[in-house]
């Protein structure tokens, strides 16, 4: 299996990337594949086409909006887009996590919930397209790592449905200050925007490292060309290497530090049944964990202590949630540091067939894996047999693991 290295020179975008994988040899249909699936088909049409920046040639995307109603799309409506749509597992959850990033991060510049965040440009057709695309070409690559270097990003202003803004935009600022992307210093005397939210969502979602490999082969490559003049090439390259890293786990810190956000109550005028309801919300809404029990309170009155983990970017839109969704009038917040493992979630190929695991790296370089509870039970009752037998299956059949996701 191949590495994926990804040149930004010196910026990225997402029509870009969406033809430098064309021009790697993905197939056109491997883009079109999930759009008609999403239901999309109707509403573009994708042409690649021959082109040349300072003399060097590429491919240049031309994505055609041929849907005349004037649509405004919000995450919660892409969401369900997403959500109802017949694409595999895999692809769907790339596909979700860089409009969430997206989401998310219009929602912070903008103060709003991100579920209410309206998508203008990153809305649009093309964008959509351009995502979705990107998302669906590496899901068909299937690379062991995906690399890039670290982007310029531009300066001086651009056009949009908000009017005219900054460059860098302002969700690309957030999208790298969030997601902690190095970026290079653009040249002095060149302005336009060098890399696009779209551009830098995909970039951040989806490469592990923002740095090539120290020794690799080249073993083909494909080249994108963006459709702004700049004194230099405007193009995107995406290489088929095979990498000789030592171990590319190693460059990430394990275990590693991140901030958390940890959010209380106690709660003593409300039933169990809206505890329990109210604390399945904050699962569903993307809390690292909940916990809740039964205490003493004033007057002797049983009351519930709920205790919620949460990302810190989120912090603002949980607060909102226990004042709509619980009967506190306070939440007491905290900000905190955790040591986590890195791990990532897959599936074995085992005797009782493919089974949802997630493994764990440890310190000292072993791999720990462990099944899904809900797979292990599904296991007991097909096949009957004991939680020990079907451990002892998975452990033997580890060598089989499919990595759904990079580790993290």
């Amino acid at each position: 299996m191949e590495d994926i290295l990804i040149e930004c020179s010196p910026g990225i975008s997402g029509d870009m990337l969406l033809g430098a994988f064309y021009d790697l040899g993905v197939p056109k249909k491997v883009f079109e594949r999930p759009l008609i699936d999403l239901g999309l088909k109707d509403l573009y049409n994708l042409e690649f086409k021959e082109s040349r920046s300072f003399s060097i040639r590429g491919v240049k995307t031309k994505v055609e909006n041929i849907d005349c109603r004037p649509i405004k799309r919000t995450w919660r409506s892409i969401k369900e887009l997403i959500s109802n749509g017949q694409l595999e597992d895999t692809l769907k959850q790339i596909i979700y996590e860089v409009f969430e990033s997206l989401a998310i991060a219009e929602g912070q510049v903008h103060g709003i919930k991100s579920e209410d965040v309206h998508f203008h440009e990153i809305g649009a057709i093309d964008s959509l397209v351009d995502i979705i695309g990107v998302c669906a070409a590496l899901n068909y690559l299937n690379p062991k790592k995906v690399y890039c270097n670290e982007p310029m990003l531009g300066k001086g202003f651009v056009q949009t449905e908000h009017g005219k803004l900054s460059i860098p935009a302002p969700a690309v600022i957030e999208l790298i200050r969030r997601k902690n992307i190095k970026v290079l210093s653009t040249f002095e005397k060149v302005e336009g925007e060098l890399s696009t939210p779209t551009g830098i969502a995909l970039l951040s979602n989806l490469v592990d490292y923002l740095q090539p490999p120290s020794k690799y082969f080249i073993n083909s490559y494909g080249v994108g060309i963006g459709n702004l003049k700049f004194p230099f090439p405007n193009l995107v390259r995406v290489y088929k290497i095979t990498s000789f890293e030592a171990s590319s786990i190693n460059q990430q810190i394990n275990p590693k530090c991140e901030e958390i956000s940890v959010q209380e109550a106690w709660i003593d005028d409300q039933t169990p049944e809206d505890i329990s309801n109210f604390v399945e919300k904050l699962r569903i809404e993307g809390a690292y964990d909940v916990s809740y029990q039964a205490i003493n309170m004033k007057k002797n009155r049983i009351g519930f202590s709920i205790q919620v983990i949460l990302p810190t970017e989120k912090k603002e839109y949980f607060r909102r949630l226990w004042f709509d969704y619980s009967n506190t009038i306070g939440v007491r917040e905290r900000i905190q540091s955790r040591w986590i493992l890195l791990r990532r979630r897959g599936q074995c190929s085992t005797t009782l067939g493919n089974i949802k695991v997630k493994q764990t790296l440890k310190p000292d370089g072993s791999i720990t894996i462990k099944p899904e509870n809900d797979e292990v039970l599904r296991l007991k009752i097909d096949h009957k047999k004991s939680a020990e037998e079907i451990r002892k299956i998975i452990k033997e059949s580890s060598k089989n693991f499919k990595a759904f996701e990079n580790w993290k």
